[in-house]
């Protein structure tokens, strides 16, 4: 091989390495921006919440709660807890099928964000449960599965109702008051401050009473009792009932 075809191929060479080195940089190049777009899409795996309707007209729970009271409760307390819910979750990345789903993975969640989440998912998903057992001219008394789990838990309907009723008037302040059912498999009462689930601690929410003022002060006051009491004129047994037998299948 000559002097000239020496250069000549080590030209080529060289051009030919420069070329596929440019190709390899706007290949790199290309997928930059694809790979942002994907970051971007992660935080943003969780669904937009939106306020469920109330299923039935303000008035239709009265004598025992008004309309007012529901208005207010359903269109302004409720539907600030998701419009809040739908603000902390816009820029975390969190893999979630529901709001229930967002409670489960609370430790999930940045700190910053975590205790706004967890009073608006929680606010969110006990509105939500409130509204639907809770119905005008329901039955008067749990029957079947339900009802007979009740007296062998707490000696009879009644009876049940006031240990209900109690735990309710005790809760200091603002919260709920809760029938759940443990991973044991047994029936519990309790209450929680503010807009805690019994979800945040691995119990499934049967029923529940919001004993928050905005829930009942218009009509009863300071009477939390007397509402309390009232309450259960309204209270959806039917769905109740259907909550009783899908916590079965989670214990």
């Amino acid at each position: 091989m000559d002097r000239e075809d020496h250069i000549n191929r080590r030209a080529f060479l060289q051009l030919t390495s420069l070329a596929v080195g440019s190709g390899v940089l706007v290949s790199c190049s290309n997928l930059a921006p694809e790979a942002k777009v994907d970051q971007t899409n992660a935080a943003k795996t969780v669904q937009e919440f939106t306020l469920p309707p109330l299923g039935y007209a303000f008035n239709a729970l009265e004598p025992y709660i008004d309309a007012r009271t529901m208005e207010l409760h359903h269109d302004k307390h409720h539907a600030t807890y998701v419009k809040n819910l739908n603000a902390a979750l816009k820029e975390v990345a969190l893999q979630a099928s529901s709001a229930e789903d967002v409670l489960r993975k609370l430790n999930d969640i940045p700190e910053a964000k975590r205790e706004t989440v967890r009073n608006n998912a929680g606010g969110h998903v006990n509105h939500t449960m409130f509204w639907q057992i809770m119905r005008p001219g329901g039955k008067k008394e749990p029957q079947g599965e339900l009802a007979e789990a009740l007296k062998s838990t707490f000696g009879s309907i009644d009876e049940f109702k006031q240990k209900f009723n109690k735990v309710g008037a005790g809760r200091f302040g603002s919260g709920w008051v809760w029938l759940v059912m443990r991973k044991d498999g047994k029936l519990h009462l309790k209450s929680t401050p503010n807009q805690d689930s019994p979800i945040l601690e691995n119990e499934y929410p049967i029923m529940g009473n919001d004993v928050w003022e905005h829930a009942y002060y218009l009509k009863y006051q300071n009477k939390r009792a007397d509402y309390l009491n009232a309450w259960w004129h309204v209270v959806n047994w039917d769905e109740v009932e259907k909550r009783y037998q899908q916590a079965k299948k989670q214990a």
